[in-house]
């Protein structure tokens, strides 16, 4: 049975989930900024038609382009409509593998029998749900392996019905047409390094041998041309890979050496980072704080712990213990963080730390927390600096 991979690429997201928001910004010329408003990360069609490129900053961006609406990211708000449509997808396929916050691999093979259609008409009605459902659009692209599927999703993205395949009868047309610099996985060291070795197209890459590739490239160089041929090198899998650490961090909204607005910085990056490592049911035995300055200097302090933990007010005072360590009022700072390193899953020291009822309760706490985020939305809860022990 041939191979169907799909990739369901989210058109513009930031864009479309402000527009998703507040319908009044459909049709009109939008633009997502970065923290702190830095540059634009985000454009919607009409925003590219008047010219307003990627990573343009934004002082002029707004001189140049008035008449663009320019937005503040909402980087929460990007995550919860990431997961409904990593949802749906689940919903509508049996496996989904999910590449970034507004991509996922689909694998369509044996659908075709399931839903009483081809495999572009499913990727149609897979676009339409989606649309209809979470008033996302989304282009997908289809091939026998996920870089094929990677390379008609770009393409999909000029069809007027977003949805593109690359099999057997288009496939070396296809790849004559293809720049190597548009291959996945390929950036610009790389394109100019094949450039210099007479590999321009994606043809002429897939005509150069193993071992010419091996010794160009690597292992990636024969993966690469494998896939290109519609050979299956990584095929589509539902196994979530577990991190090995949960990062927060942000740029503050203002320059500042105001101690208790960094602490709230800190607090709400412990809050969310706890509330991730809870859905993925791991526990933290390191945690480390990161203050930047103004001028970019990054002071980081950290700390292993003699248990694992998964509550921020027990993390919190570990953290603002580092905090006191690396504050200087004198100092400037531009962005706050935290991390959690040595993640344990599975609840692997699950009877050490519930054996003291104290412990028992913290827990039924962070659950409660979780509770309430879930009914009435995210930062709901407020935890404080200083807390008694519970």
């Amino acid at each position: 049975m041939e191979k169907i991979i799909a990739l369901v690429d989210c058109d513009s997201f930031f864009v479309s989930c402000e527009q998703a928001k507040n319908p009044e910004l459909k049709d009109k010329p939008v633009c997502v900024l970065s923290n702190r408003d830095g540059c634009v990360i985000a454009r919607s069609r009409e925003a590219k038609r008047m010219g307003i490129r990627m990573g343009l900053p934004y002082f002029m961006a707004k001189t140049d382009f008035p008449g663009a609406i320019y937005l503040s990211g909402h980087h929460d708000l990007y995550k919860e409509v990431s997961a409904k449509v990593m949802d749906l997808l689940r919903e509508l396929t049996p496996v989904v593998e999910v590449y970034s916050v507004d991509e996922a691999f689909v694998d369509l093979t044996g659908l075709e029998r399931f839903y009483k259609m081809n495999s572009i008409d499913i990727a149609k009605f897979i676009r339409r749900e989606v649309r209809e459902k979470i008033d996302i659009p989304v282009s997908i692209g289809l091939g026998a392996t996920k870089s094929l599927a990677k390379l008609a999703s770009d393409k999909a993205k000029n069809e007027l019905d977003g949805v593109y395949y690359i099999g057997e009868g288009n496939l070396m047309d296809e790849l004559r047409h293809t720049s190597v610099h548009e291959i996945w996985g390929i950036g610009r060291r790389l394109s100019v390094k094949m450039a210099q070795n007479g590999i321009l197209t994606a043809y002429e890459l897939v005509q150069k041998s193993d071992k010419f590739l091996d010794n160009l490239v690597g292992i990636r160089g024969l993966e690469m041309k494998h896939e290109l041929l519609g050979e299956i090198v990584s095929p589509v899998t539902n196994e979530v890979k577990l991190p090995k650490s949960i990062q927060r961090t942000s740029a503050l909204a203002k320059f500042t050496s105001d101690k208790e607005y960094l602490k709230n910085s800190i607090n709400y990056h412990i809050h969310r980072a706890c509330v991730n490592m809870r859905k993925i049911n791991a526990k933290t035995l390191e945690v480390g704080l990161l203050l930047r300055t103004k001028d970019f200097k990054v002071y980081v302090e950290k700390e292993t712990l003699n248990k694992s933990l998964d509550f921020e007010l027990e993390i919190s005072k570990i953290i603002f213990n580092l905090f006191e360590k690396l504050y200087n009022p004198k100092i400037v700072y531009r962005s706050t963080g935290v991390f959690f390193d040595k993640l344990v899953y599975n609840d692997a020291s699950q009877m050490f730390l519930f054996s003291e009822e104290k412990d028992e309760r913290k827990s039924r706490l962070s659950q409660c927390f979780d509770r309430l985020e879930a009914r009435f939305g995210k930062n709901i809860i407020q935890t404080g600096f200083v807390t008694k022990d519970i």
